[in-house]
């Protein structure tokens, strides 16, 4: 696993030099000054299985399945001023902020739930800013993170990590050059909570599930002036589970905790007598490219997401996986008294079949990339039982029963094909959005022909066979304003195909809002 110091260090050679640049990192967000929320909520899901869409990048917020009723409340406080500080006619009279959001969902139905879905500080000094909590962020170049599928990074897929994130969030225009670079960023750390670790790795006591950590930082570029109409963006995002590397390995163990630290944020690999040499945790992220052309009416954006997990791509021997994705933007939305109106469609193909897990494929010392699996971390990069990543790679937990499966693997299908559509927009009243997506899925190369490998070795492939199989999901809401701040909603789902069970789903929702946009 030699990638982290072979991207990191060129990717910020060239993002210095101007070719690869970034934009919108982390999740959109509400913009309204301070408000309280409360959500009724009412749905029934058949099958007793809550359909994709409707748990899916939800940030960890979903309801029971079969009958059931929920009670959502939320509040916040935002920035006075909000967007790009470099952008901000007056800097001195907002230059101190500070904010803070709660959300709270609970559920009734064939059980009680309670959830806490956000809870978060955060204070910002010009263009820095700070958070701390849990917080509802994705990581990842994106054109819209509502309608897209999902990062591969961090989707909004799961409850957030409690973080302390360090960051610029919003592009800074550089006063050199007319402002031709921009750039934003984050560095973070945060707790995961106590993770199960393969037994075969310890060497002193009985297994069990230890405290692991996760570090998180990102660095996104922008080549373009502010009237141009051409931007480019690129950057780089790094995240890394770890932690209780002493309680596993014991005295072999050599490095203290200030150097275990600088090898997991820097990616340094690290082997001793009984601990096999590696980069320590599980380490994976994306390397992203994109533009944007802005017209007078209409703004498109193009991204590829170039996923890494083990190393291949510092060869580009899974250069053929990522995600690719364009976005339309309608900037003439609502100016007109039309029944309809459009505001954005959304286009993504995501593809991670390769994995460099081919016999052909060219050779790397870590083998196949086995997107979200770890030898380490048995429920790999998950958290709460949902995967942190694109919820197109799917957990075993939430496919139907039958298909093959190395029990030693957390995500059952981690090779997959899919085309997926986003759309939203309004008719007459109501603001409505939609998504469909198509999915064949693959496996993993342990339950394909191939087996797994690593590096020149290949691994006997499980004695069952993954059968490809065909996904259909889709998704369609709407959401009207009523009198006095109050917000009728409606919301139904699908599913046909063979990985998930067939289910549709429904839920009507009722918001009040309390405060000032």
């Amino acid at each position: 696993m030699k990638y982290v110091s072979q991207i990191i260090v060129p990717s910020l050679f060239v993002f210095l030099f101007g070719v690869g640049f970034g934009t919108k990192s982390y999740a959109q967000s509400d913009t309204a000054r301070q408000y309280v929320e409360v959500s009724l909520l009412s749905g029934y899901t058949g099958n007793d299985v809550v359909p994709f869409w409707m748990r899916s990048n939800q940030y960890g917020s979903i309801p029971l399945d079969g009958a059931s009723g929920g009670l959502v409340v939320r509040a916040a406080k935002n920035y006075g001023i909000q967007g790009e500080w470099s952008e901000r006619a007056d800097k001195t009279a907002s230059v101190r902020d500070w904010g803070y959001g709660v959300e709270a969902r609970t559920n009734v139905g064939s059980t009680t739930q309670v959830q806490l879905i956000d809870a978060h500080v955060k204070a910002r000094y010009a263009m820095f800013e700070a958070k701390l909590g849990r917080t509802k962020d994705v990581m990842g170049l994106n054109g819209d993170t509502v309608l897209s599928s999902g990062n591969f990074a961090v989707s909004g897929n799961a409850l957030g990590m409690p973080m302390l994130d360090i960051r610029i969030p919003e592009y800074y225009r550089l006063p050199w050059f007319g402002g031709l670079f921009s750039f934003k960023g984050n560095f973070a750390n945060g707790y995961v909570g106590k993770m199960w670790i393969d037994t075969g790795t310890f060497t002193h006591h009985k297994p069990e599930s230890l405290p692991t950590f996760l570090h998180q930082k990102s660095l996104y570029g922008r080549l373009g002036k502010g009237n141009w109409r051409l931007n480019l963006y690129g950057g780089i995002n790094h995240q890394v589970q770890w932690g209780s590397e002493k309680e596993v390995y014991g005295n072999y163990y050599t490095l203290n905790g200030i150097e275990t630290f600088w090898h997991v944020v820097w990616g340094k690999s690290y082997g001793a007598f009984n601990v096999p040499r590696s980069k320590l945790g599980n380490q994976l992220g994306s390397i992203d490219l994109g533009f944007s052309y802005d017209w007078d009416q209409i703004e498109l954006m193009a991204y590829r997401q170039n996923i890494y997990d083990v190393g291949a791509i510092s060869k580009l021997a899974n250069i053929a996986d990522g995600l690719n994705g364009i976005t339309i933007t309608n900037k003439r939305y609502n100016t007109t008294n039309k029944n309809w109106d459009w505001h954005k469609l959304l286009f993504e193909f995501f593809y991670s079949k390769d994995q460099a897990g081919y016999p052909w494929s060219k050779r790397t010392a870590s083998g196949d990339e086995d997107y979200y699996n770890n030898y380490y971390y048995t429920e790999g990069w998950s958290y709460k039982k949902q995967g942190v990543g694109t919820p197109l790679i799917a957990p075993a937990h939430t496919v139907k029963e039958g298909q093959a499966h190395d029990p030693i693997d957390y995500f059952i299908s981690n090779r997959v094909v899919a085309g997926h559509i986003g759309t939203r927009g309004r008719i007459c009243q109501w603001e409505v959005l939609g998504k469909m997506t198509f999915a064949k899925h693959y496996g993993t190369f342990a339950t394909s022909i191939h087996g797994k490998s690593t590096g020149s070795i290949r691994h006997v492939p499980y004695p069952e066979t993954f059968e490809p199989v065909l996904q259909f999901s889709a998704y369609l809401q709407g959401e009207r304003k009523l009198r006095n701040n109050f917000f009728l909603g409606v919301r139904v789902a699908l599913d046909q195909g063979q990985l998930l069970d067939n289910s549709t789903g429904g839920q009507v929702s009722l918001r009040k809002f309390f405060g000032k946009k």
